[in-house]
């Protein structure tokens, strides 16, 4: 697969991108490189390889949701967060209900 100059110029007038035509003239080879690059990447044998998101491996590092009871760290102050609330239900924020 290849592009022509007229080609780099629609890319370029979609993309909203002036360009001239010394600079049109020199894209495209270098277009036509990177096109010609991902074709080649095309012809490696990938059977057998299982799909990945990254290249290292990736764990979650997940911990216990634990409520921390100790007042400074935020934990174990539920009335005296609800003491804010307009509306205070089983120990939740009460909210107005909404139908569409």
């Amino acid at each position: 697969m290849s592009v022509t100059r007229e080609e780099v110029a629609k890319i370029a007038s979609l993309a909203r991108i002036r360009m001239g035509d010394a600079e049109l003239d020199r894209m495209v080879p270098e277009l036509n490189n990177i096109l010609a690059w991902v074709e080649q990447l095309g012809e490696v044998d990938c059977s057998g390889v299982e799909p990945m998101t990254a290249v290292i491996p990736n764990h979650l590092r997940l911990r216990d949701d634990v409520v921390d009871a100790i007042p400074e760290t935020g934990g174990g102050r539920r009335d005296d967060v609800l003491a804010n609330a307009p509306a205070a239900e089983h120990g939740f924020f009460g909210v107005p209900k909404v139908i569409e």
